[in-house]
């Protein structure tokens, strides 16, 4: 696709092209492989070599290996070219090198030259901007990444006389994990999966999606959660649960092809301290794909656009690592509602709406929020999300559960405690003030050499008031809210 596009450019005479891309043998190949449509000597300048003739064999001559130089001897020549500038970057801050390119471009009718400038990162300055097109590199797609990896696998099965071991479906999950990196990238990712053990195998599958999360982000906005949970570590969460595992087939490779849309999101509005991020953290755990989280606080920038451009870098980054999750944890301290916010804080409310109206990647949105009153009415209209969830404070069950997980957590014997009365003693406590609870006591106990006991467990919650006493008029207000809004969890 890449080359069409190229080809086109060409064609239609624009006179400076620009490709971002860390593979420039790549790119290099792509436009020697036109060299027969093009019907014009193809060169290539670097720094270090000059100018070289990369459709023929010829020797690089470095009597034009300053930029300045080689920009004359292009504007010079009076036989139509096409010009490969590779890593021309640093050199665009120079004026006298961007009157010459300005010079080449305005030329292009009279010269019949295409310069193509390679590098991992370019500004073109104003002054040829409109004179300029920019052409992404096409990554590979699953055809390819499959014959990327098969041919690893030769590699491996020459070298040591074995076989390469794996199935279908394992060899099909690390194709789609490899799925947004490069093709050296997507070489060496496959390298060391088949290289470590002379087998591809799914314990494979979690080192290759970080080696891929560190490939693509380096900006701290986006962060890879690498322990995820199980929904047997939560108490409660039943509807939720049971929404998730009806819509789970539908946001795997298998549901791509149905009638019905990919899962959108989630948005879980509750009482904090009730596991809203440890569900956030079980949806994927229990959808096995990567759970990353988005750091709104890193997104913010002084200068004017930063931010949107941060924000819009990590939603890219995570539509890469699809299928994944993305976790906007307490996402209203991101995102203020009312007629007093920054402008830079609508801007990234505009930015993200779009996004959520208009991705096509399996990315699953799970936000978390504490506050909905911060929250803008755009955000939590019926559409945004495919449903929102109400998180309350864990009833008499759902206490059972979080005093048995714990207790068991600890190594300790439930049988030993008496749980009606913990429950009872736990009324209107959060399961994480209860795991607070237990905690303190067991450290009570350590203290007093003793093991830890129903006595000191009821001292350590009739210690604690709970958050639905200390802010228990915000609580009522929140339910009162999410009573004909949202879906209870349990």
């Amino acid at each position: 696709m890449s080359q069409h596009q190229l080809e086109v450019l060409i064609r239609s005479r624009i006179p400076l092209i620009v490709i971002e891309t860390h593979e420039e043998n790549q790119a290099v190949a792509m436009v020697t492989g036109m060299r027969q449509v093009l019907q014009r000597p193809i060169f290539k300048w670097s720094l270090t070599e000059g100018f070289e003739r990369v459709d023929q064999q010829m020797a690089p001559q470095k009597l034009f290996a300053k930029p300045a130089d080689a920009l004359a001897h292009i504007k010079s020549v009076r036989v139509p070219g096409v010009y490969i500038l590779a890593d021309f970057h640093p050199f665009m801050d120079d004026p006298m090198h961007v009157r010459l390119l300005k010079d080449i471009a305005l030329s292009a009718d009279q010269l019949g030259h295409t310069v193509i400038m390679i590098s991992h990162e370019l500004a073109i300055p104003v002054e040829i901007r409109k004179l300029t097109a920019k052409l992404d590199l096409s990554l590979p797609d699953r055809v390819e990444l499959e014959q990327i990896v098969r041919e690893e696998a030769r590699q491996w099965a020459r070298e040591s006389g074995k076989k390469v071991q794996t199935d279908p479906e394992t060899l099909g999950m690390l194709v789609n994990h490899l799925v947004g990196v490069s093709r050296t990238d997507a070489q060496r990712l496959a390298r060391n999966a088949i290289y470590d053990d002379g087998a591809i195998t799914q314990s494979d599958i979690p080192a290759v999606t970080q080696a891929k999360y560190q490939l693509l982000s380096d900006d701290g906005n986006l962060h890879f959660e690498y322990d995820t949970a199980k929904f047997s570590d939560i108490a409660g969460f039943t509807r939720l649960k049971q929404w998730l595992n009806e819509r789970q087939p539908f946001f795997t490779e298998s549901g791509y092809h149905s009638h019905l849309p990919t899962p959108k999101g989630v948005l879980l509005l509750g009482v904090q301290g009730c596991g809203k991020s440890l569900a956030a953290k079980a949806v994927a755990g229990a959808w096995q794909v990567p759970l990353l989280r988005m750091d709104f606080g890193s997104l913010y920038d002084k200068y004017y656009g930063e931010t949107e451009k941060n924000l819009r870098d990590a939603l890219k980054t995570a539509e890469v690592m699809s299928p994944c999750v993305l976790w906007l944890d307490e996402i209203e301290k991101g995102i203020v509602s009312g007629s007093d916010d920054s402008g830079p804080a609508k801007r990234v409310l505009g930015t993200l709406l779009t996004w959520m109206a208009e991705k096509k990647a399996a990315v699953f949105l799970v936000a978390t929020a504490n506050d909905i009153k911060a929250l803008p009415p755009e955000l939590v209209r019926k559409g945004r999300f495919d449903e929102i969830f109400f998180v309350d404070l864990p009833n008499e069950q759902v206490r059972f559960s979080i005093f048995d997980i714990h207790l068991k957590r600890l190594k300790l014997d439930p049988t030993q405690f008496d749980f009606s009365r913990l429950v009872a003693c736990s009324e209107g406590f959060s399961g994480a003030e209860i795991e607070q609870a237990v905690v303190s006591a067991y450290y009570s106990a350590h203290a007093q050499y003793s093991p830890l006991n129903q006595a000191l467990l009821i001292d350590a919650l009739r210690k604690t008031q709970p958050l639905s006493v200390v802010m228990d008029h915000q609580i009522d207000q929140l339910r009162h809210w999410a009573a004909d809004r949202t879906v209870p969890c349990d």
